[in-house]
């Protein structure tokens, strides 16, 4: 049985804009699944910097699942972008030194949202911006140039600056079962056995894969 290879950086031979990402991620603290990819024309393989205030110092991890598609120049702000903001002024005078190191705040003082958490199966369109902390569900769609300030359920559809929603793909019905089918969690033989059921919208076919 034929499928692509995961460890393949370039899967599409003489189209290298598109990455399987996966492969070119070092950062202990960014952890991608299988099959998901980044098309860019200019430096696929450099995914992270896209990976923005991404600071080892406070530990937040960028989560992506498997065979998620996104698209050129999103962008996933970390908590490292955020700044003491329960004081009259939000400027960092801390970090340079020369005697500001005094007014350095707390952990406890910045905003900390926590892991940014992107599920599997969810398309990023061109130019989106993910903000820390948000928890983008299961085939979810995020809309071109959309910025994401709070969660996405799963198979909804959102867009705009603050990303609203759009729609949902499926009946909660559907999505439910979906979940629950998690078809991204199969062996890839039993994924490529099934690619016709997977790519239809026939949830009893899906419901009976082997």
């Amino acid at each position: 049985m034929q499928y692509p290879d995961p460890k393949n950086l370039h899967p599409m031979q003489g189209f290298p804009q598109v990455c399987f990402i996966k492969n070119t991620v070092s950062n202990p603290n960014i952890i991608i699944g299988d099959y998901t990819y980044y098309d860019d024309p200019e430096d696929s393989e450099n995914f992270d910097r896209n990976v923005l205030y991404h600071f080892p110092f406070i530990g937040d991890k960028l989560i992506i699942g498997k065979f998620c598609a996104i698209a050129r120049n999103v962008k996933f702000i970390m908590n490292g972008a955020n700044h003491k903001m329960s004081a009259f002024s939000t400027y960092p005078f801390n970090i340079f030194g020369n005697g500001w190191e005094r007014v350095t705040p707390e952990p406890s003082e910045l905003p900390f949202k926590g892991d940014t958490v992107i599920g599997n199966d969810v398309w990023i369109g061109y130019e989106a911006a993910i903000m820390p902390g948000v928890k983008v569900g299961d085939g979810a769609i995020i809309a071109a140039k959309s910025v994401v300030t709070k969660d996405v359920k799963p198979y909804t559809i959102v867009g705009g600056n603050p990303a609203q929603l759009i729609r949902q793909r499926f009946s909660d019905e559907i999505i439910n079962i979906l979940l629950e089918i998690a078809w991204w969690d199969w062996d890839i033989e039993k994924i490529t056995r099934n690619l016709e059921k997977i790519v239809g919208a026939d949830i009893e076919a899906l419901k009976s894969c082997v």
